[in-house]
């Protein structure tokens, strides 16, 4: 008896279509109220000496400037797919117009000279900040570099230091201006991501210990940086000299007591404080808002923190979550660094507060960076359906 064989039976799967998630509010809500926060305490640092120019608000329109085109930086950056910045060559274009812009700014003549340092290119009347693009540029490389690496990063000498050659170089370019605090905050955020990445502790102590140790070389190799380090022990004491600024900024914590002195009402705006705009913007919460403003500030940086690293982990793939982990620290690391100068656990130097200080450069390569952070977090654990 012939047996009939029939066709074998096909199975049609299912077509799968991703869905995104939707931007992770609570990193929006933190943005928002950073923005806001920093346009107010902006505004009480400027409008007394901005209203000698004709305009009281001129600060805050200009910082509104940053702002707006920040937006639209990171409205382009969120839609972007996060693994675009992966791409070699993106990653070499990034690092490579970061060494030119370092380089032209240290050139005399061509850098913008205020206060011994050039860390300023003009560009049609418009002032930008290489270093800023360099925070970024570092920050996709290490991402980058540290997915290929995967486990080698355990080795000290044939996974970490090789990574560590090009924020090496771009330390020592930003050093050139000279910016330590930058140029450190640059490579604090590498150290992160090397552990983040699988680096074994002891390495990193190790490396750490040499980098304390070179550091405490450099303040202490140039008079005036030993100064200012000698300075931030005792600041009353050289209130005539290095310790001014930052006399005058406990001064304002004082005057600020509990609760402040109310908005507007502070007085070391009134020329006491130099630079309360920009390096010493925390200050100004201080007198104004006291210490519940500056817990509150403090509170929204944690935050901001916290939403960044909870979408670094959530991703799935290294190379989004070392680029999430990544931009969350250099950010954070920098606001926590310029509040620990402003109150005086750190010795004096130039860094700007995000999102506060005034600054175009700043601020909107900050929200383009915040852009690719919320395309992580649309993408990061994404279901299949």
């Amino acid at each position: 008896m012939l047996q009939s064989t029939g066709a074998p039976k096909t199975t049609i799967s299912p077509i799968r279509r991703t869905k995104l998630n939707p931007v992770d509010g609570t990193l929006v809500a933190v943005l928002i109220m950073l923005l806001l926060a920093g346009l107010l305490i902006l505004f009480s640092a400027t409008y007394y000496t901005a209203q000698d120019r004709g305009d009281p608000l001129s600060e805050v329109k200009k910082q509104l400037v940053g702002i707006a085109l920040g937006a639209v930086a990171m409205a382009v950056t969120s839609r972007i797919p996060y693994r675009f910045w992966r791409d070699t060559w993106v990653v070499v274009g990034a690092l490579a117009a970061s060494a030119v812009l370092l380089v032209l700014v240290i050139i005399p003549g061509v850098g913008v000279y205020i206060n011994g340092s050039r860390r300023w290119l003009s560009l049609g009347g418009l002032s930008f900040q290489p270093s800023e693009l360099a925070k970024l540029a570092v920050v996709l490389y290490m991402a980058t570099t540290l997915t290929y690496r995967g486990q080698r990063i355990r080795s000290l000498i044939y996974g970490i230091v090789p990574v560590l050659l090009v924020p090496g170089v771009v330390f020592l370019l930003i050093l050139q201006q000279p910016n330590l605090s930058t140029a450190g905050s640059i490579l604090i955020t590498s150290f992160v991501m090397i552990l983040i990445a699988g680096a074994q502790w002891r390495h990193l102590l190790l490396m750490l210990a040499g980098g304390l140790a070179v550091g405490g070389f450099y303040a202490w190799s140039a008079p005036y940086r030993r100064e200012r380090l000698l300075s931030f022990t005792d600041p009353f004491a050289k209130m005539s000299d290095e310790g001014y600024q930052l006399a005058q900024s406990l001064i304002a914590f004082g005057s600020g007591g509990l609760f402040g002195m109310g908005l507007g009402m502070g007085r070391q705006k009134y020329a006491y404080l130099p630079y309360p705009e920009s390096d010493f913007i925390f200050a100004i919460v201080g007198e104004d808002f006291g210490l519940a403003g500056c817990v509150a500030v403090i509170a929204l940086f944690v935050a901001f923190m916290l939403c960044g690293m909870r979408i670094a982990m959530r991703c799935r793939d290294k190379f989004g979550a070392l680029l999430a982990a990544g931009i969350t620290c250099s950010i954070t690391v920098q606001a926590f660094l310029n509040m620990g100068v402003v109150v005086g656990l750190l010795p004096t130097t130039g860094l700007p507060l995000p999102f506060f200080s005034a600054g175009g450069t700043s601020i909107s390569i900050t929200m383009a960076a915040v852009g690719i952070l919320m395309n992580i977090s649309r993408t990061a654990g994404r279901m299949e359906t």
